[in-house]
């Protein structure tokens, strides 16, 4: 039945507009988890940790993911149903803010940072499915186990790595180059759960899908958003921190 897949094809440019948009998340996502060992109470480790997940989960991970998903063309009609979109955002922050809360509450240890990093792992791996399962076409997902496995461990020891990172690493320059790591571990992740999928036609291939997102522009679209409010993010994060430091002075 496999020998009747529709295959994907991925678009050049949203493939490199999703890795430098979960570079970018991953970068602001490491500027921002510098405060949450330094929170001096819980509203303030709050802040922090919701911050960093937000710019990891949504911006680096699942703001990939869309990205990534809408790069793959295929020779029918694709559209997202919008709860389900919706909640893959929500699972792939509310994973990374686990996480995030962890391994920045008291001492860090390794076994803190393996939780942390299953959980979290499971959670962005959960947010991917859940993404697929959010397409809407004249056609079924079947899936190989065997990489949908490798998907999930790929997630995880991500996780582990992106966790770590976010809590050793000091300087701008390290930071852009683990984010550059991260943002290939976070497309690897992805791409090998699309390799895990097949889609076997079911119905008339010209059939009306019933989602409610979809369009040509909306890769891009989606990139825009993301860029710009990760940008203004990171661009505040900095002008704050800098402005403590010369208080400190």
């Amino acid at each position: 039945m496999h020998d009747h897949a529709i295959q994907c094809v991925h678009d050049p440019l949203l493939v490199a507009l999703s890795y430098l948009v979960s570079v970018l998340g991953s970068f602001t996502a490491l500027q921002l988890a510098v405060s949450i060992p330094a929170a001096r109470n819980t509203g303030q480790r709050l802040q922090s940790v919701l911050g960093a997940a937000a710019a990891l989960g949504v911006g680096a991970i699942w703001a990939m993911h869309f990205i990534a998903m809408l790069a793959c063309k295929m020779d029918m009609q694709v559209t997202y149903d919008l709860p389900l979109t919706v909640l893959s955002a929500i699972i792939g922050l509310a994973a990374v803010a686990v996480g995030l809360a962890i391994v920045g509450t008291g001492q860090f240890n390794m076994g803190k940072l393996v939780l942390a990093g299953i959980l979290t792992g499971l959670g962005v791996a959960g947010m991917h499915y859940t993404g697929m399962a959010a397409m809407r076409m004249p056609a079924e997902i079947q899936y190989d186990g065997t990489l949908v496995i490798a998907s999930v461990a790929i997630a995880i020891v991500a996780s582990c790595v992106a966790l770590w990172l976010a809590f050793n690493l000091r300087g701008w320059v390290q930071m852009l180059g683990s984010a550059l790591v991260m943002g290939v571990a976070v497309c690897g992740m992805h791409y090998t759960g699309m390799a895990a999928a097949k889609f076997i036609p079911v119905m008339d291939a010209n059939s009306a899908p019933t989602g409610t997102l979809g369009g040509a522009y909306l890769g891009m679209g989606i990139f825009a958003v993301a860029t710009v409010l990760l940008s203004v993010t990171l661009v505040i994060t900095m002008l704050r921190r800098q402005k403590r430091a010369d208080i400190a002075i």
